[in-house]
């Protein structure tokens, strides 16, 4: 019997496996699996799960296939700008693929349900500027518990979920990115974001930048990937955090007044130059006040005299909660 037919066999009796259990129990080495594993793979007879070197192989499951070929090359187009699924087994499915789906795990029509997902994100584009950003000044300035309103301006360049379809593909892919430490998808992250970040240093006359850092370690840390990505030619303030014995992140409180109290003694800013307008990054925009109590750091510091604030995504009904990046 052949190395690929015993591969065949004892998957399909003892279940998944990886490369090193199979090398051992027949006693080949790992080139000759590697082989035959990629042999069954193109045969779509077995499945690939995991990450190297954490990778295991099992036979692949016959599903139904989805049908989405009705689907017209502009809706597909539109969903690959707009729409974006991770599977329960991390795969990443965008266009009509991914919209089919989503629809096929909730049992719902796939045509009627794209026209009215193309209904619901219409009903958003007037939050939308000329740049293709979303101003969130008037939310901010409306939420009541602030002292003071330290910011000038505040962005985001998309919203974090919407009505009824849940995550938007900016929310989707700073979800799993962040939360996974995924660097593949921290870089499509960053691709998306580019252009909209340079129009918008380019349409105004910002002359430093700082990131806010993050709470938690994390071995890929998001916010230090953004910079290192984008490489945005402006000299960096230098933000820092501050905590007790245990981090608290913002997002995991649930009462304003408990975030206020955080930014305000768990960020430190230490900068001698002076400025006249900083750009003041952060991932996602919940309450806001993250944002706005650093900026109230910096002011009363004297560093600067405007400071911008910029987040990937923004809660749609005020400034809610974003509890979940």
């Amino acid at each position: 019997m052949q190395i690929i037919d015993k591969i065949r066999e004892s998957l399909n009796s003892e279940g998944e496996k990886g490369v090193t259990e199979l090398a051992d129990q027949f006693f080949v080495s790992k080139q000759a699996v590697h082989l035959a594993l990629n042999q069954l793979l193109e045969n779509g007879e077995i499945e690939k799960l995991g990450r190297t070197p954490k990778t295991i192989y099992r036979i692949a499951k016959v599903q139904k296939p989805l049908i989405f070929d009705s689907v017209s090359q502009d809706d597909d187009e539109y969903l690959r700008n707009q729409f974006l699924v991770i599977t329960e087994l991390g795969k990443m499915l965008d266009g009509a693929e991914g919209f089919a789906h989503w629809c096929k795990q909730r049992d719902l029509p796939l045509q009627k349900t794209i026209e009215e997902f193309k209904k619901t994100k219409a009903k958003y584009e007037s939050y939308y500027n000329k740049m293709g950003i979303i101003n969130g000044m008037e939310k901010l300035s409306n939420t009541k518990g602030f002292d003071e309103i330290f910011l000038d301006d505040i962005y985001y360049l998309d919203f974090y979920a919407i009505e009824r379809f849940g995550k938007t593909r900016l929310g989707t892919l700073l979800h799993y990115a962040k939360q996974g430490q995924n660097k593949f998808l921290m870089k499509i992250l960053v691709d998306e974001i580019r252009e909209k970040i340079k129009i918008l240093i380019q349409e105004n006359d910002f002359d430093a930048i700082g990131y806010v850092p993050p709470t938690i370690r994390r071995e890929v840390q998001l916010m230090k990937f953004m910079e290192t990505q984008l490489k945005i030619n402006l000299p960096k303030i230098n933000i820092q955090k501050i905590s007790g014995i245990i981090p608290v992140p913002q997002k995991s409180l649930n009462k304003f007044e408990e975030r206020i109290n955080n930014a305000e003694n768990t960020f430190a800013i230490s900068e001698k130059i002076k400025y006249k307008h900083i750009l003041l990054i952060d991932d996602a925009v919940g309450s806001g006040t993250t944002l706005n109590q650093i900026s109230g750091k910096i002011k009363r510091k004297g560093i600067a005299e405007k400071i911008t604030g910029l987040a990937i995504v923004g809660s749609f009904k005020g400034f809610d909660v974003v509890t979940d990046v």
